[in-house]
């Protein structure tokens, strides 16, 4: 049997934009648009040109080789032809493929933001579709606020749907804007909206306000239509938008989905998406969700013994799809609720082959568990964890010896009469026979003892030359200004491997050196 085609459609580029503290350069777009472009996307809108330099650079060519490469920006805006509004015009000159349109699709906005009549905003989304159109563009319509227009006012927002479809629109996409619409309303509204415009002609945009954006994703598509709006990571302005890494997925693997359409990600864009996450996570410089559905580091992590017993006997225990087809690896977690499963099946997962007899196994596990009633949590931190174990089974080099570390922090008026904190760092190391002291400031004690440390290590210096600390959480353990406290440090490499790794100690400054003696330790046995 045929299956339907649904459509994917990425604005990752344009409201993924919109998330707070995140500014795109034109580089930034270009790679993303050719990760997306790879993945099989069917359309990925590039931004908005004519609104700022960069998406005027973006779009001074052409960004996509597959997916169909499309511009963001209103509809003319009333009193005025497509001819001598700026804005429709820039979209009309752009390299792209196709233009989106925005359109209030909520009489009270057409007062409130527009300023003019309920027909002259109609006009404007017939005169811009037919301008689109008639410049070799592929049209489409962003219905804005359409789901509270609807509850509003249901003649209006249904008359500004049909206006663009009769226009001649490839697309009228219905947009969440608030992200406050309700799965169950979705749907219902849906069925409403497709006895007037057919569902191969509608779309869904929905904003995660009430982390309900997959859901109401999916529920427009149980309702009909037939192309779904997302971001890689579901960024986007206020709370995100609907999470196209979550959604490529449920659409492939869940049965309701993937035994009636298809999509145009095919089986190796599927696994390759935790590698997609994590590199566009690694662009924007932000760490990556362990606990994000899918991709997550934890996303296939099992801690309780009795739950890692049944998923070693039979995945599907604990498992609702297999971690490979996304690209992710199934995790067993040693923590204090381990038992000799976890610890078995998290070595092999490191590589280390031991004999499940092996007499040293049940005193690793009781020294994990120790320390973790210390405070150390190594479900969280893989690499001290690798380290610890193949410590105690002897087959981790002595590569330094921190014979001892000091830190001063100054706080003082400069020159200028500027109140500065300066902090200084010692670090003395043996290696090779040899005592090794360094001297380094820094942003802070932490800060400093890094550079310190790293500053000069002798033969092995070239071999951590691109280490880099792209992460720093404290947590603190008990109350007082004597509390246990833990630090976890997320590393990575040129090379782009991650890991992490734990400190422990009622001084701060010590855990995030034991953290940090970790990863320069994991880097040279791992990745050097």
């Amino acid at each position: 049997m045929t299956k339907e085609r649904l459509y994917l459609f990425d604005t990752t580029l344009r409201d993924g934009a919109q998330t707070n503290g995140l500014d795109f350069n034109v580089e930034n777009k270009i790679v993303i648009a050719r990760i997306l472009d790879e993945l099989g996307v069917d359309y990925v809108e590039g931004g908005y040109p004519g609104a700022n330099p960069t998406d005027d650079a973006f779009f001074t060519e052409k960004r996509t080789e597959k997916a169909t490469f499309t511009a963001f920006g209103m509809t003319k805006r009333a009193g005025r032809s497509v001819e001598n509004d700026p804005g429709v015009q820039a979209l009309i000159n752009s390299s792209a493929d196709a233009i989106c349109y925005v359109a209030k699709s909520w009489d009270y906005h057409v007062d409130v933001a527009l300023g003019c009549t309920n027909e002259e905003n109609l006009e404007g989304i017939t005169d811009s579709v037919k301008a689109a159109i008639a410049a070799g563009k592929v049209a489409m319509v962003d219905c804005e606020h359409f789901f509270d227009g609807y509850k509003a006012n249901r003649d209006y927002a249904l008359a500004c749907v049909k206006t663009a479809y009769e226009a001649g629109a490839r697309w009228v996409v219905l947009c969440d804007t608030n992200g406050g619409t309700m799965p169950h309303e979705v749907f219902e509204i849906m069925q409403d909206v497709t006895q007037h415009v057919p569902g191969s002609h509608l779309g869904i945009h929905a904003h995660n306000d009430t982390e309900q954006a997959v859901a109401n994703s999916l529920a427009a598509v149980r309702g009909g239509v037939r192309q779904i709006q997302g971001t890689l990571n579901g960024i986007g302005e206020r709370c995100g938008n609907a999470n196209l890494v979550t959604l490529i997925p449920t659409l492939k693997l869940k049965p309701e989905f993937a035994d009636r359409f298809e999509v145009g990600v095919n089986d190796t864009g599927l696994k390759s998406l935790t590698m997609i996450s994590r590199q566009f996570d690694d662009l924007l410089n932000e760490a990556p969700d362990r606990h994000q559905p899918y991709v997550g580091e934890s996303a296939f992590a099992t801690k309780a013994g009795i739950h890692a017993s049944a998923i070693l006997k039979d995945p599907h225990t604990y498992e609702h799809v297999a971690p490979e087809q996304v690209g992710n690896s199934r995790r067993v977690l040693v923590s204090n609720q381990a038992g000799l499963s976890n610890l078995i099946d998290e070595l092999a997962r490191m590589g280390i082959e031991v004999d499940k007899k092996d007499k040293r196994l049940p005193d690793l596990l009781a020294i994990v568990k120790q320390r973790e009633a210390e405070g150390y949590a190594y479900e969280g931190a893989g690499a001290s964890l690798e380290l610890l174990a193949r410590r105690h089974l002897g087959s981790v080099p002595d590569y330094f010896r921190v014979e001892s570390f000091r830190t001063v922090v100054e706080r003082r008026y400069n020159a200028m009469g500027d109140l500065v904190t300066m902090s200084e760092a010692v670090v003395k190391v043996e290696i090779d026979g040899e005592t090794r002291m360094s001297v380094a400031e820094g942003q802070g004690p932490v800060n400093a003892l890094d550079i310190a440390l790293r500053k000069d290590l002798g033969t092995l210096q070239d071999k951590i030359e691109n280490l880099e600390l792209v992460d720093y959480k404290v947590r603190i353990l008990n109350g007082g200004t004597s509390a246990i406290t833990r630090v976890l440090i997320e590393s990575r490499d040129g090379q782009g491997h991650r890991w992490f790794t734990v400190g422990v100690s009622e001084n701060i400054v010590d855990a995030s050196f034991q953290a940090l003696v970790d990863s320069v330790t994991y880097k040279l046995f791992k990745y050097s």
